[in-house]
């Protein structure tokens, strides 16, 4: 029974998305004539409707709902091209194709062939959870660990122990989910313990065992900065000069491999420590690092049900917001079947955090979910109790995302591309953005910690807990597939196969079958922005031509595109960055100018750059008018960051005037947070550079303005962070005008720049003064740096 509660849990998210598409009435007024006729519109519903109540043959079922939600799509796409467009049309956009028909006919018998299965079976609707469970209004406060205290006496003492040796390795052993790398991390941050170190460095090892890359990413942790090397022998002599006669403590979190040769091969360079140096590890596994002479592991387990409790009640806010005993009993019994295990003791307690009555939490207790079989430990019955009641749209969402690799660093906005060009989020409401409703779904994944929240080089990243990403795996079933560089049986394409993942060049003799024909997802995901590779990759060649169904499309090191991916007509998602076809990829690329007609894409929603050119087909026009001015920017919502560029090499010689108006003119609106402006040649900057009504921009970017011999104000932008400067040959002085626009009427009398903290100058051969204001100018600044500045 708790099987059917996951299927149908989810699979009731997917219908919902289906029969929002079925029954808006834009697509009834599209699509419905003479071929698809009104009937068959309404036995598609009714077969939609009574699928969601079938829990057997669930693989089956979703497939249909798949077949199903592709056809609808198709169709509509067609019946608004032919609206829109009166000339005629390529064969594969015609709308009166009878074979379509056909295939929406074929679907609604499977459907309702698989619907006659419930009354054999005696099978029941099974219902789903609260759609309006809403985000609640505070966050938990980080940092309390509970019940660990003797572990970590228990750990130190055995740091302690290894006095005499040069090198020993303790591994904490556990059970996902019980604390492991909590448990590392509050000794890793003992000041007391950390004393007697030269050097330390946390690295995250996750199933990939890769002693190349973790022996970089040590070097990089010891030294804080970058690692060039490729050779492995390099990189060991390196990391042994590094960790020569030095006492340093390593933690390597999340380790699964048990292969004695690469621990051998691996470890070598620690030898060269000195007394008491320690590696630390966590893992699943107690037999891991053992090949060291000096190996010790500590077996960690649950907390007891008290510490539970208090974890469980500091995430649902109890006793604050109900203090009744009954919720109290209720909740102590649903820790105990936590099994000891923090994770789900805090996930649980989140979900419970807004839910007030006795009834919502004896739910939870009684829920059959609890009888889930664990899987081999990566299953918590807690979790997947979490997914079950998260709203439908939230549950394909969180599914989605084991296209990732374990303990991948994704990037947020990305996510919410993808997402939105699968069709996984609710319809947004009046004056709401897409993007806008995207954001929410993932905050509210965050804050039911389904994704946790890292920071690396001042950049942040979002990660899955390996029980999360586990969870979302087993969620996904045979509908999506991750590929890794060393495949598994579980990994390989099968025919029931819609979204697939990879992040290693993919072998068509390995991988693809002739009957895969149904990929809406085709995703190459980088493990590592300074992967490099010579080689390109080639796209088989009856890939696009027999995936007609595909939304989402990237590629690693593409050589050439077939002209079969105009054909596309559900693609919504296209992501060329990794490729070398000349000419396409404008990040990075010496592109002199964008691709004519660009202006024609109405519903492109993110574009990295725009490169103006010189004739009317791809000049700034294309954005909006025939000039600068009539691109009006101020118009374009949502822009939140922009690069103004001006080609150095422009034969066209233009006035300090006519360059402040073309400036003046491509303002943007104060939606905007990161502002970047490079090589502007006029004099002075117009006004509403650094006006204090953006008050949304937290950085700015001014470079070779060679030509400039005035600051703008920007000492009244009220949230800005972070502010470099350079390359401004003719600046002499940095004045009272670089703090606030006395002319103003605007001009605001509080401290300039009250939330500077990185303020930066470089390459500025002319500067001679620098005036300070009377009031405290920036309060908040922690790094300034100005450099080649004689």
């Amino acid at each position: 029974m708790a099987e059917a509660l996951v299927a149908g849990a989810f699979l009731s998210g997917f219908i919902n998305v289906v029969f929002d598409r079925l029954i808006s009435s834009e697509f009834v007024k599209l699509v419905v004539g003479k071929k698809l006729n009104r009937q068959m519109v309404e036995r598609l519903k009714t077969a939609l409707l009574a699928a969601e109540a079938l829990v057997a043959d669930a693989e089956q079922k979703q497939d249909a709902v798949y077949t199903a939600d592709e056809l609808l799509d198709r169709v509509q796409i067609k019946a608004e091209i032919r609206k829109k467009v009166r000339i005629h049309l390529p064969r594969f956009l015609k709308l009166s194709n009878r074979k379509m028909v056909n295939k929406i006919e074929e679907v609604v018998k499977r459907i309702e062939d698989l619907q006659k299965l419930k009354d054999t079976l005696g099978l029941e609707k099974i219902p789903t959870g609260s759609s309006s469970w809403r985000t609640p209004s505070t966050s938990l406060v980080k940092g309390n660990v509970y019940g660990r205290d003797d572990d970590q006496q228990a750990l130190i003492k055995m740091l302690h122990d290894n006095n005499d040796h040069k090198l020993s390795v303790i591994s904490i052993v556990g059970m996902g989910g019980v604390g492991k790398t909590t448990l590392a991390q509050c000794l890793y941050n003992n000041e007391d313990l950390m004393k007697g170190f030269d050097m330390k460095a946390w690295i995250c090892v996750s199933e990939n065992f890769d002693i190349i890359e973790i022996t970089k990413n040590i070097i990089k942790g010891i030294t804080s900065g970058v690692c060039s090397l490729d050779s492995f022998d390099l990189l060991q002599q390196d990391l042994r000069r590094k960790l020569s006669e030095k006492k340093f403590f390593i933690v390597l979190d999340d380790v699964w491999s048990d292969d004695g040769e690469k621990w051998s091969n691996f470890i070598t360079p620690f030898q060269h420590g000195t007394k008491r140096s320690t590696v630390l590890l966590t893992t699943r596994k107690e037999n891991v690092g053992s090949v060291v002479q000096h190996y010790n592991s500590y077996l960690l387990n649950g907390l007891s049900d008290d510490y539970c409790w208090s974890i469980f009640a500091d995430n649902a806010s109890f006793p604050e917001s109900n203090g009744r005993s009954e919720l109290e009993e209720i909740g102590r019994k649903i820790v105990e079947k936590c099994d000891g295990s923090p994770l789900a003791a805090e996930t649980l307690g989140r979900l419970l955090r807004t839910k007030h009555d006795v009834s919502e939490w004896n739910k939870i207790l009684s829920s059959d979910i609890w009888e889930f079989p664990m899987m081999d430990s990566k299953i918590i019955p807690a979790l997947l109790i979490s997914y079950y009641h998260l709203p439908a749209h939230l549950k394909r969402c969180f599914v989605y995302c084991s296209l990732y690799p374990k303990d991948h660093q994704f990037d947020k906005d990305e996510l919410i591309l993808l997402w939105m060009a699968e069709d996984l989020l609710r319809p947004p409401k009046r004056g709401q953005t897409l993007e806008e409703v995207g954001c929410e779904c993932f905050d509210d994944l965050a804050t039911r910690l389904f994704f946790k929240q890292v920071v690396i080089n001042n950049e942040m990243y979002f990660v899955m807990h390996d029980l999360m990403h586990d969870l979302a795996t087993f969620l996904a079933g045979e509908f999506y597939c991750r590929l890794s560089k060393q495949p598994s049986e579980k990994e390989e394409i099968r025919v029931l196969t819609r979204h697939l993942s990879y992040t290693h060049p993919i072998s068509r003799e390995t991988y693809f079958s002739s009957k895969i024909e149904s990929l809406r997802t085709f995703l190459y995901i980088n493990r590592s922005p300074f992967q490099t590779r010579k080689e390109s990759t080639m796209l088989p060649g009856d890939l696009l031509s027999k995936n007609k169904y595909l939304r989402v499309l990237s590629f690693d090191k593409l050589s050439i595109l077939h002209d079969s991916i105009g054909e596309l007509i559900h693609l919504r998602y296209l992501n060329l960055s990794w490729s070398i076809i000349e000419h396409l990829d404008i990040t990075g690329t010496p592109l002199k100018e964008m691709p004519k007609g660009m202006g024609k894409l109405k519903q492109l929603h993110t574009m990295s750059y725009y490169i103006v050119g010189k004739s009317e087909d791809n000049g700034i026009q294309e954005l909006g008018g025939l000039e600068a001015r009539s691109a009006r920017l101020r118009d374009k919502k949502h822009i939140e960051r922009l690069l103004l560029k001006w080609s150095s090499g422009d034969d066209m010689v233009l006035d300090s005037q006519t360059e402040r108006d073309i400036l003046h003119s491509l303002q943007p609106r104060t939606d905007l947070k990161k502002l970047t402006i490079d090589g502007y040649e006029g004099t002075i900057f117009p006004y509403w550079i650094g006006h204090s009504f953006y008050q949304n921009i937290t950085s700015v970017y001014l470079l070779d303005c060679k030509n400039c011999c005035m600051l703008p104000s920007l000492g009244q932008l009220p949230s800005l962070q972070s502010l470099y400067i350079g390359g401004f040959d003719q600046l002499k002085s940095v004045g009272m005008e670089f703090y606030r626009n006395e002319g103003s009427q605007y001009s605001s009398p509080s401290a300039p720049f009250p939330s500077l903290e990185k303020l930066e100058f470089c390459n500025m051969p002319s500067w001679e003064e620098w005036y300070l204001p009377n009031s405290e100018a920036f309060p908040q600044l922690k790094w300034l740096r100005i450099a080649f500045c004689d």
